[in-house]
């Protein structure tokens, strides 16, 4: 094979990896800004209840244990998020790293390919 039929053939297997890209680094972006929306609402009602608490305010139990479990589970979406958020960039990194070992592979090949050549026209 031609080193032009090599690189044709590579790029044509790169075609759609900007695309793929790109759209795992858009979600990763939307879950991060998913997440930090929820800390933030944590925050708030975690002050809250500190302030309840802090000031001997009327607010009975029950409505304190509703805020904190409320927040437990605000946190737990946040978690799903930053795993999700971690599958995206693991399959991310294995999109990448299945071009590069392609790539690889098609190297070696074509340096193959050649000393082949080279070879038997020395003799």
């Amino acid at each position: 094979m031609s080193s032009a039929l090599y690189l044709e053939h590579y790029l044509d297997g790169l075609e759609h990896l900007p695309n793929e890209l790109q759209r795992n680094f858009n979600l990763m972006r939307d879950l991060d800004y998913r997440a930090q929306t929820i800390m933030q609402t944590i925050d708030e009602k975690s002050n809250e209840v500190l302030n309840n608490i802090a000031h001997s305010d009327s607010t009975t139990e029950t409505s304190r244990r509703e805020t904190i479990k409320q927040i437990q589970e605000l946190f737990n979406k946040a978690k799903e998020f930053g795993d999700d958020k971690v599958q995206l960039a693991i399959q991310t990194y294995e999109l990448v790293d299945k071009h590069i070992r392609r790539l690889d592979s098609d190297l070696a090949r074509f340096e193959g390919e050649i000393q082949d050549k080279s070879s038997s026209t020395c003799y």
